[in-house]
């Protein structure tokens, strides 16, 4: 939008300024153009950091739904298996072999 202002037309928009204005008026108008312009920063950052808050506090909020809890195994299955008889040993050693 601006690209193509030269010094001419600054120097143009700064005498125009000064002839509406006033010598004594222009340094307040500037003042306050000044102050808006840093709230305007100001409020910009704050929602920029709000922002980044909550996208933290979504990833935080994934990342543990996304890790599972580890939930203690059942007596059941930590208790080892008795052994098989020899009869039974024998025939459960080939996995191809139909029971009788």
């Amino acid at each position: 939008m601006f690209q193509n202002i030269g010094f001419t037309e600054i120097l143009l928009v700064a005498v125009v300024c000064l002839l509406l204005f006033g010598p004594n008026k222009l340094p307040e108008l500037g003042r306050a153009f000044g102050r808006t312009l840093s709230e305007f920063k100001k409020g910009a950052r704050d929602m920029m950091s709000e922002h980044d808050q909550a996208d933290k506090k979504a990833a935080e909020v994934k990342s543990a739904a996304a890790a599972p809890e580890e939930v203690p195994a059942p007596a059941s299955l930590t208790q080892a298996a008795p052994a098989p008889a020899s009869s039974e040993r024998a025939a459960s050693d080939n996995p191809r072999r139909l029971p009788d």
